[in-house]
């Protein structure tokens, strides 16, 4: 059997990126697609491969836009300071979106006892980063903020903040964490209508917005689930085109099994965890005929291997 040709290094020198990157900030930035420029001759292989890496969400916010999705920034609604946020009027899409994991060899995204800093490598961590400033809004779930306490800022690369999301159904959540505190960027505390009360009791002044979603919980108890249509429903209407789902398993998982993910980056690290938290969860085929095998391109981030996987294509995304 021949062997498959390795993937290609994504890491070029920084001034040879910078113009290739100041180009897709632009099409996040510009006022129309008509405006913005052919993107730059990239300098090298490295440079190529990130560019077609990103190109799927320069398409996505083009196709939004010939649907009439002008705006670049989310919009929300608020009557006061203490009012609840609510979606504005819009008819605009559900989000395109764009998801990421990074994992062990083993398939796990922290120890055991959730230490995750860090799985991945330097390169891994600029990728995290440019995601962050090309999408309008990045989601974590309540366990990420938790454990690891993000602040979700694009504090390694140039680019904007995006619009930070926390999602909280039963907002079990104390609001002393970095990104429900730290005006560093809009940040939106998600609960179901029926929790939004606590949340709302607890959150820190000129801190993140409570955002009430009715109906987000499909139960009660610990059983109840995430009903992922509506809040990306919730999303459209606040004006969100592009989201980029950060973390963690089990939130990236929800996602997944809604079929709600475009386009899912899968960061494999050369490190074995064990006994740790798992990336992927949830029941799958019993068959490995009925697996999802998505198409996917592979890229060298440093020491680690990124797998872009189409999930529009696969149907399963």
């Amino acid at each position: 059997m021949r062997p498959s040709p390795a993937p290609p290094a994504a890491d070029p020198a920084e001034e040879r990126w910078t113009p290739l990157w100041q180009w897709l900030l632009s099409t996040r930035l510009g006022p129309s697609e008509a405006l913005e420029p052919a993107p730059p001759q990239p300098p090298d292989a490295a440079a190529q491969a990130l560019l077609q890496l990103y190109m799927p969400l320069v398409r996505a916010r083009r196709e939004r836009r010939r649907h009439g999705v002008a705006h670049n920034r989310p919009v929300l609604a608020a009557s006061g300071p203490s009012a609840p946020v609510t979606a504005a009027a819009s008819a605009a899409p559900r989000p395109w979106v764009v998801a990421q994991l990074g994992q062990s060899l083993d398939g796990c995204v922290a120890t055991a006892a959730g230490d995750s800093f860090f799985v991945t490598g330097e390169q891994s961590l600029l990728h995290l980063h440019r995601l962050r400033a090309l999408c309008d809004a990045v989601l974590v779930g309540a366990g990420t903020v938790a454990a690891d306490d993000p602040q979700l800022t694009t504090r390694r690369v140039p680019g904007p903040n995006p619009l930070r999301l926390v999602l909280d159904p039963t907002a079990r959540l104390d609001g002393q964490a970095r990104v429900l505190r730290e005006p560093a960027a809009p940040t939106l505390w998600i609960c179901d209508a029926s929790h939004a009360a606590r949340a709302r009791a607890c959150r820190p002044h000129g801190g993140a917005e409570v955002l009430a979603v009715d109906g987000l919980l499909t139960g009660d108890g610990p059983a109840a689930g995430i009903d992922i249509g509506r809040l990306l429903d919730t999303l459209g209407e606040c004006g969100v085109a592009l989201l980029f789902v950060e973390g963690g398993g089990v939130t990236v998982s929800r996602f997944l099994a809604a079929g709600a993910i475009d386009r899912l980056h899968l960061v494999v690290a050369p490190v074995l965890i064990g006994d740790g938290r798992r990336g992927i969860q949830g029941p799958g085929p019993a068959r490995m005929a009925e697996c999802p095998r998505p198409p996917v391109q592979r890229l060298l981030m440093g020491e680690d291997v990124l797998f872009d996987l189409d999930l529009s294509r696969s149907g399963s995304g």
